[in-house]
């Protein structure tokens, strides 16, 4: 979509809400004056008191108007401004895109992957949750079902917010080799080459583990939950796996009780003597991944197991005495139907797992484009309602939930719990509750303090990932679990 400014330039904003809108389209700055189709012209007045945003959308021949009034904070600085600029502006657009699509996403006019944190925040400043919910349904036109997600999530985000103690924090660690890539996905794999570099990557990851450990201890932090994600951390052979989970314990101060997660994922990497390593290490959580149990959706996105080896592998998971499994499903996969989603839904609760999270296909860069058949927007839509329908009836609730560029109708992904079950981790990682150190390629670590959030990314390939080592160690000797005044003074400047 072609899109013209006057009066500001808003681009982030503006572009962000036209991914959610129409998720198709991409923006184009032209040289050309305004006048021809599928165009957005958008102009803001700025006045002592008020922001006006009027939005102008050209599109198959019809021309269709929005316009937006926000009050501008008496005090506040740029950052308050910023905000209300944007607001104005996304109103308006939103309103005209409504006109001309004759209907509003589930998520009304919210763009952002958090929208837990709007009820949370509320509720926090005093709001009650009647009054969360009518902001989300009167300021950001968000549906019943979209609203009672959020509501749920953030009952279970204060409730967690309420448990942690000033000097905690989390542990990421990534492990970025699966044994095969899916087609929807931009990992790289384990296969041929790429299975070489592990023992050097290992050895890597180690030295940032004993630098982390050490800046952790000294500034008198605890590690409240670890999670071992990737890719797939049980791509590691039980030695490796051992090793890695035995340095974490040997040079993290871990809280009693500490929350231990293993994305197992690939029923095609798990082994009795990969589990008994995980068991024996006091992991207490683990993840076993079907995405879909019809074979020939497996085979469409890529996967090297059958249905069947998903099967074997939840029983062996079982069998090694673990208490916590997670199963991911996702919505839209190529090859799908609503009739398959639903099939393999019930297959799922048949097992009975105590988390089951279901994903909203979102392909990433890199990923396949050229899929024979993928569910449209309406399909998948009806294959969510489904398993919010029967999760709940199931006796499972929501505890947090996350939305991702490029995902079909601009929807959600939503982890599903039995009572006693919610994982910290995703919660205090997905609404930022305390810092989360990240160790390993492609590891974001955030530090949180005073309202700031200060991010660290490490570099997203093994090889990268190693070359880089030392820049990264130095920053990880830095590592605090709260982010102190300095850097919070960076990031206000």
């Amino acid at each position: 979509m072609k899109l013209f400014f006057q009066g500001h330039d808003e681009r982030y904003s503006v572009e962000q809400t036209l991914l959610i809108l129409f998720p198709q389209e991409r923006p184009v700055y032209p040289d050309t004056p305004p006048g021809g189709e599928n165009e957005l012209e958008l102009t803001l007045f700025s006045a002592p008191q008020w922001y006006t945003a009027a939005a102008l959308l050209r599109r198959e021949g019809q021309c269709f108007h929005g316009r937006a009034r926000v009050r501008r904070p008496p005090e506040g600085g740029e950052v308050l401004e910023k905000r209300q600029r944007r607001s104005a502006l996304q109103r308006a657009f939103y309103r005209a895109a409504v006109t001309c699509l004759g209907q509003e996403p589930p998520w009304g006019m919210l763009s952002g992957v958090r929208p837990v944190k709007l009820p949370t925040r509320a509720m926090e400043a005093g709001a009650s949750p009647a009054q969360a919910e009518a902001m989300l349904a009167q300021d950001y036109h968000v549906s019943p079902e979209r609203r009672q997600l959020a509501m749920d999530c953030a009952a279970e985000s204060l409730r967690v917010k309420g448990s942690l103690s000033p000097e905690e924090c989390s542990l990421y660690v990534g492990i970025p080799f699966c044994p095969t890539r899916c087609a929807y996905c931009s990992f790289i794999s384990a296969s041929g080459s790429a299975k070489e570099r592990i023992p050097a990557y290992l050895d890597g990851l180690l030295q940032e583990v004993e630098t982390a450990g050490q800046a952790v201890t000294q500034a008198g932090g605890r590690i409240r939950s670890v999670y071992l994600g990737g890719g797939t951390p049980t791509t590691l052979d039980a030695a490796q796996l051992d090793r890695l989970l035995s340095a974490i314990r040997r040079q993290f101060p871990l809280v009693s009780g500490c929350e231990f997660t293993v994305e197992a994922g690939r029923p095609d990497t798990i082994t009795a003597e990969k589990l008994a390593v995980l068991r024996d290490q006091g992991v207490g959580r683990i993840s076993v991944n079907p995405q879909s149990l019809r074979d020939p959706v497996l085979q469409a996105i890529g996967r090297g197991h059958s249905a069947q080896d998903v099967r074997q592998a939840y029983a062996l998971t079982r069998d090694a005495g673990f208490s916590a499994i997670n199963m991911d499903l996702i919505a839209g996969l190529p090859q799908d139907s609503l009739e398959g989603f639903e099939e393999t839904l019930e297959e799922v609760l048949a097992m009975a797992p105590e988390n089951i999270t279901v994903h909203t296909l979102a392909l990433k860069r890199g990923a396949r484009q050229d899929w024979d058949r993928l569910p449209q927007e309406a399909e998948v839509e009806a294959m969510l309602t489904t398993s919010r329908q029967r999760l709940r009836a199931a006796g499972y609730r929501p505890y947090y939930l996350y939305r991702q560029k490029f995902m079909t109708g601009a929807m959600e992904n939503v982890g599903w719990c039995r009572d006693g079950f919610a994982s910290v981790y995703n919660i205090c990682m997905m609404e930022e509750l305390h810092s989360v150190l990240a160790l390993g390629a492609g590891g974001s670590s955030k530090q949180i303090g005073g309202g700031q959030v200060r991010r660290l990314t490490n570099p997203k390939y093994p090889q990268e990932y190693l070359r880089d080592l030392p820049r990264i160690l130095e920053e990880k000797a830095a590592w605090r679990p709260v982010l102190d005044a300095r850097f919070q003074q960076e990031i206000t400047t």
